[in-house]
């Protein structure tokens, strides 16, 4: 038996006859074999049947693990439904492959200053038997950073991917589901091992201008001086080197990556950590980050537009099928996608899974719009914003 994934996705107006559409149709593209992995995104349409929808699918698909969360928007069957009820099934039969739950509260979380033992003892799973995790926590009541740095610390090989649960506004008002019970607080998450690969392709939507530079002084997340210079004097610089569009997307999309990588000689689209710019501090008329920065670090400042992302995603898709023969071997792809990607972005639906059929072919793919996008960047995990993370799944061997 081989590796089998289907998706499904329903814009059914009612919580039953979506659950039918999405289970009938998942079934059909198992062509008998066992569900052994089912995910599901849910809208907020469906929120009255939040508490049931977990059981239900324990029902549907008997032995297998559910796993899932509400969604603002959901992506199933290869397509994307905003705006509107939806309802995404996405299942996996995992021949040789173990899926061990993950659930938690904040307060259960070990301190990574605790140890390898005691974070194989909390997940049940060791290093040695290289597993790969995906992770879905609630954005109001649980700090995934924690536990992505408890991840990559004592997991370094493992791929990390998932998303923040969406489509509530409150503490309370998400929903996550692990193997027939919900939970309001929290994270889910599995972990597999066995006979398993995820490879991540996470595409953040920017493009440089101007060139890297070296920080060189720079306080926490304050940045004062690159290549010795007032990082200001050095952006006004290229602000006046920019053609006339750019200059405008630099008045209200400008961004700064960071390279994650000190190996590196030179930096391509995608080496980047990319990190808001939340503002000007007046006293050093240095630029406010979204990350902690340090002297020698390489930066240069980015721009994010609709163009640009279609552009990235193509770049970050086509090095992934170049790299190597992982890519005719995918059996099936999970999406977690930024909120403010989709029709919000490029004005129609199905972009980013247009695209990603067009590079990699027709393969099942599922997912949800996220609150924060969870994959990795230069060997490190992050909590992105504005990203489409895929996680690719196949076998082993």
């Amino acid at each position: 038996m081989t590796m089998r994934w289907a998706s499904a996705v329903s814009d059914l107006p009612t919580t039953t006859e979506a659950l039918a559409a999405v289970c009938g149709e998942v079934r059909e593209q198992l062509a008998g074999t066992r569900a052994d992995l089912v995910v599901a995104f849910v809208s907020p349409h469906h929120a009255s049947s939040y508490d049931a929808i977990a059981a239900l699918l324990a029902a549907a698909f008997p032995g297998a693990r559910v796993l899932g969360c509400s969604a603002g928007g959901v992506i199933g069957g290869g397509h994307e439904v905003e705006e509107r009820p939806g309802f995404s099934l996405t299942a996996a039969h995992l021949p040789d492959v173990k899926v061990t739950p993950l659930r938690a509260e904040l307060g259960d979380v070990p301190e990574v200053s605790a140890g390898r033992e005691a974070w194989d003892r909390w997940l049940g799973v060791a290093a040695i038997d290289d597993p790969h995790f995906v992770v879905l926590p609630d954005p109001f009541t649980f700090e995934p950073e924690k536990l992505i740095g408890g991840l990559d610390t004592y997991y370094p090989t493992a791929t990390k991917v998932g998303g923040l649960a969406s489509g509530g506004r409150q503490g309370g008002a998400n929903a996550l589901w692990l193997d027939g019970q919900t939970y309001r607080t929290g994270v889910v998450g599995v972990a597999l091992t066995g006979n398993v690969a995820v490879d991540a392709v996470v595409a953040q939507g920017c493009r440089p201008i101007g060139n890297p530079m070296f920080v060189t002084r720079c306080r926490r997340n304050l940045l004062i001086d690159v290549d010795g210079r007032p990082v200001m004097e050095v952006l006004m610089e290229l602000f006046q080197a920019l053609k006339r569009r750019d200059q405008e997307l630099l008045r209200h999309s400008l961004f700064l990556g960071v390279v994650m990588r000190e190996d590196q000689q030179a930096y391509r689209q995608g080496d980047f950590l990319i990190r808001n710019i939340m503002g000007q501090e007046r006293e050093s008329k240095g630029l406010v980050v979204g990350a902690l920065l340090e002297e020698r670090q390489v930066v240069q400042f980015h721009l994010r537009d609709a163009e640009t992302s279609r552009d990235d995603l193509i770049s970050m898709l086509d090095r992934y099928r170049g790299g190597g023969d992982e890519a005719s071997s995918v059996a099936g792809a999970l999406l977690f996608s930024c909120l403010g990607r989709g029709a919000h972005l490029y004005g129609r639906p199905d972009h980013d899974t247009e695209v990603f059929a067009e590079r990699l072919g027709e393969r099942p793919l599922g997912g949800f719009f996220c609150n924060g996008e969870i994959g990795p960047v230069g060997g490190a995990t992050f909590l992105h914003g504005y990203t489409s993370s895929f996680g690719l799944f196949r076998p082993k061997r």
